[in-house]
């Protein structure tokens, strides 16, 4: 069944050095000696630059064909944290038949509505491209194969244009879901700004998975349960680009906040480490959460803090129930 059928019938020798195994609560990574089945490969370069992105991107890519979408967190107005456009710019126009894409907001912002949000995209730049807002028309239903919560999510109904999709991350923390890899990108990226991220921060244990659109933005969903639903949602955007998506995640300006507190976004204390990238979603999150884990205590106190007293490790066991990838991962430094 092609990506396309999928749709329709849901209704509308090596460079590598260490094999790892997640230890992130200690701030270390355990060596495991004799590599076996499920252990998926994962690219890092200290290089953060376009030319970094881009050298990463081409080990990667093999199945990155037809309509590509770039799912960028482009931000709130004048964040200071955000990618630098001249490397989205550049590592864009490498990538044939691509766009940015992203989606509304739940909250009432800078991008809540799609005349508010185009005009934010012009204020940071994202100029040089199409941009594709994929809920300004509506949303669509892709179904979540086994979800842990829900049995559908609600995406940008524009999804369905794309053959492929290249998950393009500002890895930081999370107000709610204690950091932002990969995941989070696509999980409430993706999913519609009037349903889908309703389905994602409202739902609460034991109710109805089936919602309608509207109502004021609320935060019901919290802690590991929220990691849950965005999860769901995450499963249902790379089932729907099975074997056509990729994943890199930007380990530079690590804010305890996301790129959508804007101006307001804490310094970041973290230094920069780095890019990593991967055809595996789980991998390439604990690597980053792997690595950060890493840093002195000192500069490793707030953001740490902020992603346990969410339970935002939660993320990567209920990626790894959903079968999304593998949590061991070798590293292959370019």
């Amino acid at each position: 069944m092609d990506r396309r059928d999928f749709l329709k019938t849901a209704g509308a020798a090596a460079l590598a050095s260490a094999v790892f195994t997640p230890a992130f609560a200690k701030g270390k990574s355990m060596e495991q000696k004799e590599p076996g089945k499920g252990v998926s490969n994962v690219y890092f370069t200290k290089d953060l630059s376009a030319a970094g992105l881009i050298k990463l991107y081409k080990k990667i890519n093999e199945g990155i064909t037809g309509r590509v979408a770039i799912k960028l967190h482009t931000g709130e107005k004048n964040g200071p944290n955000i990618l630098p456009r001249e490397w989205v710019k550049e590592f864009q126009a490498q990538v044939p038949n691509s766009k940015i894409v992203e989606t509304n907001t739940w909250y009432e912002g800078d991008r809540y509505t799609t005349e508010q949000h185009r005009e934010t995209l012009k204020v940071n730049g994202w100029t040089f491209c199409d941009v594709d807002i994929m809920d300004e028309d509506g949303e669509v239903m892709l179904p979540v194969k086994d979800g842990l919560i829900f049995k559908e999510m609600s995406m940008g109904a524009h999804i369905k244009n794309y053959d492929s999709m290249i998950a393009l991350t500002h890895f930081k923390g999370h107000a709610m879901g204690g950091f932002g890899g990969s995941m989070k990108n696509i999980a409430i990226g993706c999913a519609g700004g009037r349903l889908g991220k309703k389905m994602i921060h409202e739902y609460v244990k034991g109710g109805p998975t089936k919602m309608e659109a509207g109502g004021t933005a609320g935060w019901k969903t919290s802690g590991a349960l929220f990691m849950e639903t965005m999860a769901d949602s995450a499963k249902a955007t790379c089932d729907f680009f099975k074997g056509h998506i990729c994943f890199i995640n930007v380990l530079r300006r690590m804010s305890v906040d996301c790129d959508c507190a804007g101006l307001s976004a804490a310094e970041p204390k973290c230094r920069d480490i780095g890019i990593l990238a991967s055809t595996d979603i789980v991998a390439v999150d604990q690597a980053s959460v792997d690595m950060v884990y890493k840093l002195p205590p000192k500069e490793l106190h707030d953001l740490k803090e902020r992603i346990e007293t969410r339970e935002g490790l939660h993320q990567l066991p209920a990626m790894e129930k959903l079968k999304m990838g593998n949590r061991k991962y070798r590293i292959i430094e370019l």
